[in-house]
């Protein structure tokens, strides 16, 4: 499901229109990204959190030519499934 399609669903199931559906996905895409760059932790409880981690520095590889390589330090987005999305996905 692409973003046209989740927005064609929300639609038809909110009785919202399409434009309206994606303000709100917009709102929430905004609200999201605000928390994340500063750090919080984004929880919708059931269906997934999102969280800032730091990744440590580690020993890579070159795949092209198998020279080693250090992969610097940085900070990621954690994302874990929620217990009703992991039964979904079992489900299904």
């Amino acid at each position: 499901m692409n973003r046209s399609e989740l927005i064609a669903a929300a639609a038809t199931r909110t009785g919202l229109t399409a434009d309206q559906v994606e303000q709100a996905l917009h709102g929430i895409q905004s609200a999201i990204t605000e928390a994340i760059s500063a750090g919080e932790r984004v929880s919708l409880t059931g269906f997934l959190t999102l969280e800032v981690v730091q990744r440590s520095a580690r020993e890579g590889r070159n795949p092209k030519t198998g020279e080693s390589l250090t992969i610097p330090a940085r900070k990621a987005v954690k994302v874990s499934a929620g217990q009703a999305l992991k039964r979904a996905a079992a489900d299904s």
